[in-house]
Protein backbone atom coordinates (compact mmCIF):
# COMPACT_ATOMS: atom_id res chain seq x y z
CA UNK A 1 0.00 0.00 0.00
CA UNK A 2 1.00 3.67 -0.57
CA UNK A 3 1.24 5.81 2.17
CA UNK A 4 0.58 9.63 1.77
CA UNK A 5 2.17 11.36 4.59
CA UNK A 6 0.31 15.34 5.32
CA UNK A 7 0.16 18.19 7.58
CA UNK A 8 -3.00 20.08 8.16
CA UNK A 9 -2.56 23.54 7.51
CA UNK A 10 -1.79 26.13 10.72
CA UNK A 11 -3.93 28.81 11.20
CA UNK A 12 -1.23 31.15 10.44
CA UNK A 13 -1.14 29.94 7.11
CA UNK A 14 -1.38 33.57 5.81
CA UNK A 15 1.76 34.04 7.40
CA UNK A 16 4.13 32.15 5.80
CA UNK A 17 7.14 32.82 3.70
CA UNK A 18 7.21 34.47 0.25
CA UNK A 19 10.14 35.00 -1.97
CA UNK A 20 8.99 35.46 -5.55
CA UNK A 21 5.86 36.97 -5.85
CA UNK A 22 3.64 39.35 -3.85
CA UNK A 23 1.74 38.71 -0.97
CA UNK A 24 -2.00 38.59 -1.49
CA UNK A 25 -4.95 37.67 1.12
CA UNK A 26 -5.29 34.06 2.05
CA UNK A 27 -8.46 32.57 3.38
CA UNK A 28 -7.39 29.89 5.97
CA UNK A 29 -11.04 28.07 5.91
CA UNK A 30 -10.68 27.96 2.35
CA UNK A 31 -7.43 26.10 2.77
CA UNK A 32 -8.44 23.81 5.04
CA UNK A 33 -11.25 22.83 2.55
CA UNK A 34 -9.27 22.48 -0.06
CA UNK A 35 -6.41 20.53 1.82
CA UNK A 36 -9.01 18.18 2.69
CA UNK A 37 -10.10 17.97 -0.86
CA UNK A 38 -6.39 17.16 -1.88
CA UNK A 39 -6.52 14.44 0.87
CA UNK A 40 -9.30 12.67 -0.47
CA UNK A 41 -8.00 12.49 -3.91
CA UNK A 42 -5.47 10.23 -2.13
CA UNK A 43 -7.94 8.65 0.23
CA UNK A 44 -10.35 7.79 -2.71
CA UNK A 45 -7.10 5.51 -4.62
CA UNK A 46 -6.45 3.58 -0.99
CA UNK A 47 -3.74 5.60 -0.13
CA UNK A 48 -3.07 5.36 3.70
CA UNK A 49 -2.94 8.62 5.15
CA UNK A 50 -0.20 9.64 7.58
CA UNK A 51 -1.01 13.14 9.23
CA UNK A 52 1.75 14.52 10.82
CA UNK A 53 1.22 16.11 14.33
CA UNK A 54 0.37 19.99 14.06
CA UNK A 55 2.57 22.87 14.01
CA UNK A 56 0.37 25.65 14.43
CA UNK A 57 3.42 27.84 15.26
CA UNK A 58 4.65 27.20 11.90
CA UNK A 59 2.64 28.95 8.76
CA UNK A 60 4.89 26.89 6.09
CA UNK A 61 3.87 23.35 8.15
CA UNK A 62 1.40 21.99 5.73
CA UNK A 63 4.24 22.30 2.94
CA UNK A 64 5.70 18.78 3.75
CA UNK A 65 7.50 18.23 1.32
CA UNK A 66 10.39 20.67 1.38
CA UNK A 67 10.81 18.84 4.84
CA UNK A 68 11.80 14.80 4.09
CA UNK A 69 12.24 13.16 0.06
CA UNK A 70 11.97 9.58 0.29
CA UNK A 71 14.27 7.56 -2.19
CA UNK A 72 12.94 3.86 -1.78
CA UNK A 73 13.49 2.63 1.49
CA UNK A 74 15.83 5.48 2.61
CA UNK A 75 14.14 9.11 3.81
CA UNK A 76 16.73 11.74 3.68
CA UNK A 77 15.58 14.73 6.60
CA UNK A 78 16.12 18.17 5.16
CA UNK A 79 17.57 21.31 6.66
CA UNK A 80 15.20 24.28 5.63
CA UNK A 81 17.49 26.78 3.50
CA UNK A 82 14.73 29.30 5.54
CA UNK A 83 15.77 29.85 9.04
CA UNK A 84 12.13 30.45 9.73
CA UNK A 85 11.13 26.78 8.78
CA UNK A 86 13.47 24.90 10.64
CA UNK A 87 10.94 24.76 13.72
CA UNK A 88 8.57 21.82 11.36
CA UNK A 89 11.42 19.53 11.77
CA UNK A 90 11.05 17.60 15.24
CA UNK A 91 7.48 16.30 14.61
CA UNK A 92 8.30 15.28 10.81
CA UNK A 93 11.16 13.38 12.07
CA UNK A 94 9.08 11.95 14.81
CA UNK A 95 6.37 10.65 11.95
CA UNK A 96 8.89 9.59 9.52
CA UNK A 97 10.62 6.92 12.25
CA UNK A 98 7.53 5.79 12.55
CA UNK A 99 6.92 4.43 8.87
CA UNK A 100 10.09 1.60 9.25
CA UNK A 101 12.37 3.59 6.77
CA UNK A 102 15.89 4.64 7.03
CA UNK A 103 16.18 7.59 8.26
CA UNK A 104 19.60 10.10 7.19
CA UNK A 105 19.85 13.75 8.08
CA UNK A 106 21.65 16.65 5.82
CA UNK A 107 23.03 18.91 9.08
CA UNK A 108 24.59 21.72 9.05
CA UNK A 109 26.03 24.10 7.16
CA UNK A 110 23.97 21.93 4.45
CA UNK A 111 20.92 23.35 3.52
CA UNK A 112 18.15 20.82 1.49
CA UNK A 113 14.57 21.58 0.56
CA UNK A 114 12.31 18.67 -0.48
CA UNK A 115 10.73 21.06 -3.08
CA UNK A 116 14.25 21.14 -4.90
CA UNK A 117 14.47 17.98 -5.77
CA UNK A 118 13.07 16.10 -8.74
CA UNK A 119 13.02 12.16 -9.36
CA UNK A 120 13.13 10.38 -12.63
CA UNK A 121 14.15 7.08 -12.56
CA UNK A 122 17.85 7.03 -10.74
CA UNK A 123 18.59 10.27 -11.79
CA UNK A 124 17.86 13.10 -8.98
CA UNK A 125 18.04 16.31 -10.02
CA UNK A 126 18.50 19.29 -7.16
CA UNK A 127 17.34 22.60 -7.31
CA UNK A 128 20.54 24.92 -7.02
CA UNK A 129 18.38 28.09 -5.11
CA UNK A 130 17.95 30.11 -2.81
CA UNK A 131 17.01 27.45 -0.08
CA UNK A 132 19.12 24.71 -1.34
CA UNK A 133 22.99 24.92 -1.15
CA UNK A 134 26.15 23.51 -2.47
CA UNK A 135 26.87 21.66 1.02
CA UNK A 136 23.05 20.49 0.97
CA UNK A 137 23.87 18.97 -2.38
CA UNK A 138 27.03 17.46 -1.76
CA UNK A 139 25.50 15.48 1.17
CA UNK A 140 22.46 14.32 -0.99
CA UNK A 141 25.01 13.06 -3.48
CA UNK A 142 27.15 11.15 -0.76
CA UNK A 143 23.72 9.58 0.80
CA UNK A 144 22.44 8.34 -2.88
CA UNK A 145 25.44 7.52 -4.88
CA UNK A 146 26.30 3.84 -3.17
CA UNK A 147 22.16 3.20 -3.76
CA UNK A 148 23.13 3.73 -7.38
CA UNK A 149 21.46 7.33 -8.07
CA UNK A 150 23.03 10.38 -9.69
CA UNK A 151 22.60 13.61 -8.43
CA UNK A 152 22.21 16.53 -11.34
CA UNK A 153 22.78 19.77 -9.49
CA UNK A 154 20.40 22.32 -12.00
CA UNK A 155 20.34 26.66 -11.33
CA UNK A 156 17.13 27.97 -10.01
CA UNK A 157 16.68 31.21 -9.70
CA UNK A 158 13.41 32.30 -11.58
CA UNK A 159 11.42 30.59 -8.86
CA UNK A 160 11.12 29.29 -5.02
CA UNK A 161 12.03 25.77 -5.61
CA UNK A 162 13.09 23.53 -8.78
CA UNK A 163 9.49 21.55 -8.73
CA UNK A 164 7.96 25.25 -8.45
CA UNK A 165 9.12 25.84 -12.39
CA UNK A 166 9.46 22.22 -13.55
CA UNK A 167 8.16 17.98 -12.50
CA UNK A 168 7.48 14.95 -14.53
CA UNK A 169 4.87 13.23 -16.05
CA UNK A 170 4.82 9.35 -15.65
CA UNK A 171 6.88 8.56 -18.64
CA UNK A 172 10.28 10.98 -17.57
CA UNK A 173 9.15 14.08 -19.85
CA UNK A 174 10.01 17.19 -17.89
CA UNK A 175 7.33 19.59 -18.07
CA UNK A 176 7.38 23.52 -17.44
CA UNK A 177 5.99 26.91 -18.18
CA UNK A 178 9.13 28.10 -19.96
CA UNK A 179 9.64 31.68 -18.81
CA UNK A 180 10.05 30.09 -15.20
CA UNK A 181 12.62 28.04 -16.01
CA UNK A 182 15.99 28.39 -15.89
CA UNK A 183 17.91 25.82 -18.31
CA UNK A 184 15.32 23.53 -19.82
CA UNK A 185 18.51 22.17 -21.54
CA UNK A 186 19.11 20.56 -17.97
CA UNK A 187 17.00 17.75 -18.85
CA UNK A 188 16.65 15.26 -21.61
CA UNK A 189 13.33 15.69 -22.44
CA UNK A 190 12.00 19.50 -21.76
CA UNK A 191 8.26 20.14 -22.74
CA UNK A 192 6.79 23.69 -22.44
CA UNK A 193 3.12 23.99 -20.92
CA UNK A 194 1.09 27.51 -21.31
CA UNK A 195 0.10 28.18 -17.70
CA UNK A 196 1.89 28.58 -14.62
CA UNK A 197 0.38 26.27 -12.57
CA UNK A 198 0.31 23.41 -15.15
CA UNK A 199 3.54 22.71 -14.35
CA UNK A 200 3.34 21.01 -11.28
CA UNK A 201 2.20 17.53 -11.54
CA UNK A 202 1.72 14.35 -8.79
CA UNK A 203 1.96 10.72 -10.45
CA UNK A 204 -0.92 8.88 -9.11
CA UNK A 205 -0.60 6.39 -11.56
CA UNK A 206 1.28 4.96 -14.68
CA UNK A 207 -1.42 6.91 -16.38
CA UNK A 208 -2.75 9.00 -13.96
CA UNK A 209 -1.61 12.49 -12.69
CA UNK A 210 -3.15 14.89 -10.30
CA UNK A 211 -2.50 19.15 -10.72
CA UNK A 212 -3.95 22.17 -10.20
CA UNK A 213 -7.27 23.23 -11.31
CA UNK A 214 -5.72 26.36 -11.99
CA UNK A 215 -4.47 25.41 -15.67
CA UNK A 216 -7.24 23.66 -17.63
CA UNK A 217 -5.29 24.45 -21.12
CA UNK A 218 -2.68 22.43 -19.50
CA UNK A 219 -4.74 19.51 -18.38
CA UNK A 220 -6.12 19.18 -21.66
CA UNK A 221 -2.88 18.76 -23.26
CA UNK A 222 -1.93 16.28 -20.86
CA UNK A 223 -5.39 14.00 -21.60
CA UNK A 224 -4.05 14.69 -25.60
CA UNK A 225 -1.38 12.52 -23.89
CA UNK A 226 -3.39 10.06 -22.86
CA UNK A 227 -3.31 10.57 -19.51
CA UNK A 228 -5.87 10.78 -16.78
CA UNK A 229 -5.80 14.54 -15.03
CA UNK A 230 -7.26 14.46 -11.78
CA UNK A 231 -7.44 18.44 -10.91
CA UNK A 232 -7.94 19.95 -7.65
CA UNK A 233 -8.53 23.52 -6.71
CA UNK A 234 -5.56 24.69 -4.39
CA UNK A 235 -5.01 28.87 -5.03
CA UNK A 236 -4.93 29.53 -1.33
CA UNK A 237 -1.73 27.56 -1.34
CA UNK A 238 -0.24 28.97 -4.87
CA UNK A 239 -0.73 32.28 -3.20
CA UNK A 240 2.09 31.17 -0.90
CA UNK A 241 4.52 29.53 -3.77
CA UNK A 242 3.04 26.46 -3.33
CA UNK A 243 1.94 23.42 -5.75
CA UNK A 244 0.30 19.79 -5.65
CA UNK A 245 3.33 18.33 -4.96
CA UNK A 246 4.19 20.44 -1.86
CA UNK A 247 1.27 19.36 0.26
CA UNK A 248 2.71 15.26 0.62
CA UNK A 249 5.46 12.80 0.75
CA UNK A 250 4.05 10.25 -0.59
CA UNK A 251 5.75 6.36 0.28
CA UNK A 252 5.33 4.03 -2.67
CA UNK A 253 5.75 0.78 -1.29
Amino acid sequence: MSRLLVRRPSPRLADGEVTHIGRTSVDPDLAQRQWEAYVDVFRTRGWEIIQIDAADEQPDGVFVEDAVVVFGDLAVLCRAGAESRRGEAPTVREAVAATGLEVAEIAAPGTLDGGDVLKIGSTVYVGASSRTNAEGIAQLTALLAPRGWQVVAVPVERVLHLKSGVTALPDGTVVGFEPLVDDPAAFPTFESVPEEHGTAVVVLGPDEVLMSSDAPETAARYEARGLRVVATPITEFEKLEGCVTCLSVRIRD
